[in-house]
């Protein structure tokens, strides 16, 4: 096995393990009367908040939820075709569920294939990503399996792009 694929390797088992452990803390959240999901939204009462932010490794403003975590779309997910459905995509991709508020224009909602809403921008659904773990975080700009994962900016395009590759390894 060349160096490459074993680093490569190295870095989705680490994805996994991190997401794996996302999802344990997420289970052991607190009881509320809105149920938590993976955006950090609630499902009861008001949609999720997005707002705008500058970010500084992107060198661009990107689209954020109400905790700061950067925004991304899935560049072949559009026109109600989605591709994160499974639970191995989704313990890494995160939905941003929900009629979003704010003052951006273009934002709406897409249906998911399970009936659930998601909020959008231009059409393409909002995700949040399991390795970003504070405010202002780009880690999931150019990650690269079924498509190319991009930060949303406010003209809608990828942010500034670290081009490094995800490689595959999830097998959705």
């Amino acid at each position: 096995m060349n160096h490459s694929i074993r680093h490569r390797l190295h870095q989705v088992l680490l994805l996994g393990l991190a997401a794996a452990g996302v999802a344990v803390l997420a289970a052991c959240g607190s009881s509320s009367s809105g149920t938590a999901t993976a955006s950090g939204t609630s499902s009861g009462g008001s949609g999720p908040k997005i707002a705008t932010a500058k970010n500084a490794t992107l060198k661009s403003t990107v689209l954020v939820d109400a905790r700061g975590m950067t925004l991304y779309a899935l560049s072949v997910e559009k026109q109600g075709h989605f591709i994160c459905t499974n639970s191995q995509c989704l313990a890494v991709w995160h939905p941003v569920t929900g009629k979003p508020s704010g003052s951006i224009s273009s934002l709406g909602t897409v249906t998911r294939p399970d009936g659930s809403v998601q909020a959008a921008y231009k059409g393409k659904p909002l995700y949040t990503f399991a390795s970003d773990t504070a405010a202002g975080q780009a880690k999931g700009e150019g990650f690269k399996d079924v498509g190319v994962w991009h930060a949303v900016t406010t003209s809608g395009s990828s942010g500034g792009g670290s081009g490094k590759s995800g490689g595959g390894g999830y097998g959705y």
